[in-house]
């Protein structure tokens, strides 16, 4: 464990991280910037009630702070062997840890009673909205939270169906993706710790996730907690821990790599020329090198509506063109420095490589 900042850092690693990161990837794949068919061929090497129960719970099966508490080495098949010596409530437990601790009362009412109530379901929107659901629109809190409770409803059939749907998961294709992403892994933790011993912790969490910014400083949390993700990339999973500490996954898939194992065009390299290719953004971009700007600032000087002008910046962020800069009233973006250049540096060496 390091300091920097005043703020403690503890670092950690594991394959169960991507775990489920890959589920959640390959589930929505266009938002990651992973071929869909290439997708939907990974799902459907599961049989068809594994795959149909994993599309219905995908959306609300998020155990990050779980996998934390995890023994080492924090792998799959650790995972899977705690989870199958859990109680049905505790394994629905772990598996929905991202939900806030307040509902875990409401959720073992209803697992007891074994139905639940339109007060309790907006009970639990509320909870939710309370912490990371707070900028969701309400349709898609009172969806996951209907999901929730369904799945709570019927604890030991359900948590049944959950571990045998990832045993399954794991069999027919985590276990040989996690031998190839464990040493991206180890080789990503030790460069995040090479950094640390020299930037400042503002610099060193916006070089790890490649283009975020924290406006504000809340140390609410006393200890900073960071993992890498091979599958995350390059985005960013932050929460906060059910005592004084933050969990910060980053991405720890290199520029020059892809998802697809074998693939020889990289995901980084791709997914700049596209974002590149579109006029809107490249609009953007010029705007944004000017000044940094909020989405509703850019929809106002491009004439759209704000959705599409979010949507253009997701594939810039995507594409690791932008910084986004969270503030307490929301986002603004500027032009990632250095950004444009890396892609060309990126694109030579592709083009003066070997298959």
């Amino acid at each position: 464990m390091t300091t920097t900042d005043d703020q403690l850092i503890e670092w950690d690693s594991g394959t169960a991280y991507d775990l489920f990161a890959s589920l959640v990837v390959l589930h929505d794949p266009e938002k990651y910037g992973l071929r869909g068919s290439w997708a939907a061929g990974v799902r459907s090497r599961l049989p068809a009630a594994e795959r149909e129960f994993l599309q219905r719970v995908k959306g609300i099966i998020w155990p990050m702070r779980w996998v934390y508490l995890l023994p080492a080495p924090k792998d799959a098949a650790t995972a899977l062997a705690v989870l199958g010596d859990l109680s049905a409530e505790g394994r629905l437990t772990a598996l929905t840890s991202g939900l806030p601790a307040t509902a875990e009362p409401l959720l073992h009412t209803v697992a007891t009673r074994g139905e639940w109530s339109e007060p309790e379901l907006r009970e639990l929107m509320s909870l939710m909205q309370e912490k990371d659901w707070r900028l969701q629109p309400a349709a898609a809190v009172r969806k996951t939270a209907t999901d929730v409770l369904n799945l709570w409803a019927n604890p030991v059939a359900n948590a049944d169906r959950l571990l045998s749907a990832l045993e399954c998961y794991h069999e027919v294709f985590f276990a040989e993706e996690e031998a190839r992403i464990r040493p991206q892994l180890d080789i990503a933790l030790a460069r995040a710790q090479g950094l640390a011993t020299r930037l400042p912790q503002a610099a060193l969490l916006e070089e790890l996730s490649q283009g975020l910014r924290l406006a504000y400083d809340d140390r609410r949390s006393r200890v900073l907690v960071l993992a890498p993700s091979f599958w995350a990339t390059p985005f960013v999973i932050l929460t906060s821990m059910r005592d004084d500490k933050a969990l910060f996954i980053y991405g720890a898939r290199p520029a020059d790599a892809s998802l697809v194992p074998g693939d020889l065009v990289p995901d980084a390299l791709y997914q700049a020329l596209k974002a590149l290719a579109d006029p809107t953004r490249l609009r953007i971009l010029r705007y944004l090198s000017d000044e940094p700007m909020t989405p509703a600032q850019l929809a106002r000087r491009l004439r759209l509506r704000s959705p599409t002008v979010i949507h253009h910046l997701d594939a810039l962020r995507l594409a690791r063109l932008v910084i986004i800069t969270l503030e307490p009233a929301g986002r603004r973006y500027a032009v990632r420095p250095d950004a444009v250049a890396a892609v060309f540096d990126l694109l030579t060496g592709f083009l003066a490589g070997e298959e």
